[in-house]
């Protein structure tokens, strides 16, 4: 095989198989760190044999069962695992000697093992001892393959960040004594729970960038869709999966207008609506229907799903339900209290009521000082003034919302919508 396309193979099986491999090598060590590091081995053999002998039938199970091998070889070398190397030992004998290129033994490792192992490696990367920034590090690079370069190129943040936060939670689990296992009844209910909530953060990331220079990171929103859709095919009964699934399936769907040809931001009501992507709104609903079918009662992540729905269905800005919005944020804060949920809500009866009542929440909000440092509070509140004539008031609303972004992007926009508000203030009641 030319060396060209054996390269290209290791690369797109690293990038496809290395969660599925370190998931079973987790899974028959109990270490996740000495998983992390058997795949990385079997990888660097790939690197030597398959330009020689040409690429296995099933890479990944190649992959595997090299990693289990070389498991086998370090618990020979540590002597006080010999219990744990009998059964790996006995697991690899039933399924006969293994050579370099046997491809029906390479086989033997089954969808469904795999399948099981990814499941329990989403909990342990997501478990609640890890701190929220640990936790999404871990789950990136071992669960969606991502390299600590990629992870750090998303975040935005150093390389050795990163890498001390996958380090910091391996040894964290590995002190806590975490067992490799799918929680059940309410430790599982408590645990998915995080499980979903690094996902999503992954996704929102993406979706709208808190620094850099770039408002999205599609590919972000990508890996945390993939996520889902894999979650959601492992625990097919958990309605609150679905819910998440539909609202990540729907959010995508406006990526490629949410964007100028410069990256500068276009809000939801100025996007080309023709752009929205049919497919990933068609998958949106399915999910969100499936959510429905399971739970008799929408928790908050259907509850998110149903409002992205509701501007999905709507063709032109002037159809959108905004009443049925304001109806599903109402519950929305019922289930999940918050001052954002309170501030998405506001935006959604100034549509539906007018600015004046909005802009009253808006200043309760603001009383509150909840969100003091959230920028998006300040650029509601300009907005709502601006539609409400007083323009000056406004501009110096958007002046402190730009203050606070930290992403160039948003910061711009902002700043642009100042000078627009006082340019419309200077010209007088005629202007517009």
């Amino acid at each position: 095989m030319p060396l060209a396309d054996s390269t290209a193979a290791i690369e797109a099986a690293y990038r496809v198989e290395f969660p599925k491999v370190v998931a079973v090598l987790a899974s028959f060590t109990g270490d996740i760190a000495l998983a992390e590091d058997l795949a990385q081995d079997a990888l660097a053999d790939a690197l030597r044999q398959w330009p020689r002998d040409g690429t296995p039938h099933n890479p990944g199970a190649w992959l595997t069962a090299v990693g289990k091998r070389k498991a086998i070889d370090a618990f020979r070398r540590q002597r006080t695992l010999a219990a744990k190397y009998a059964q790996i030992g006995r697991e690899l004998q039933a399924h006969s000697a293994l050579g370099d290129r046997d491809d029906a033994t390479l086989d033997a490792v089954s969808s469904e093992e795999i399948d099981d192992d990814r499941v329990r490696l989403i909990f342990v990367a997501c478990h609640p001892i890890l701190a929220l920034p640990v936790r999404v590090a871990l789950t990136l690079r071992l669960v969606g393959g991502l390299t600590v370069p990629e992870i750090a190129r998303a975040y935005v943040v150093p390389e050795a960040t990163i890498a001390q936060r996958i380090v910091r939670a391996k040894k964290a689990i590995a002190r806590a004594g975490v067992p490799f296992e799918v929680p059940v009844g309410e430790d599982r209910l408590s645990r998915l729970g995080a499980v979903l909530e690094v996902i999503y953060l992954v996704f929102n990331e993406g979706y709208s960038a808190t620094s850099g220079e770039d408002w999205l990171r599609p590919e972000l929103c990508s890996e945390a869709l993939r996520l889902g859709r894999v979650l959601a095919a492992l625990v097919p009964d958990e309605a609150e999966v679905h819910g998440l699934v539909a609202l990540m399936e729907f959010q995508s769907s406006r990526l490629r207008a949410r964007t100028g040809p410069t990256g500068a931001p276009i809000l939801l009501l100025d996007q080309d609506r023709r752009r929205w992507d049919g497919l990933h709104i068609g998958r949106g609903e399915a999910a969100l229907a499936r959510a429905d079918e399971l739970a008799d009662t929408r928790g908050p992540y259907t509850l998110q799903a149903a409002i992205a729905a509701c501007h999905a269905r709507s063709f032109r800005p002037e159809e959108t339900d905004w009443h049925e919005l304001v109806a599903l944020y109402t519950a929305l804060a019922r289930t999940t209290p918050s001052p954002i949920v309170e501030l998405n809500r506001a935006v959604a009866v100034s549509r539906a009521s007018g600015p004046a009542e909005a802009l009253a929440l808006v200043d309760v909000l603001v009383g509150t000082g909840t969100l003091e440092r959230y920028h998006l509070l300040y650029s509601v509140r300009g907005d709502l003034l601006d539609r409400l004539g007083r323009h000056d008031e406004a501009a110096a609303e958007f002046e402190r919302a730009a203050t606070l972004a930290t992403n160039v992007q948003e910061r711009t926009l902002l700043s642009e919508r100042a000078r627009a508000s006082r340019s419309t203030d200077a010209a007088g009641p005629g202007a517009g």
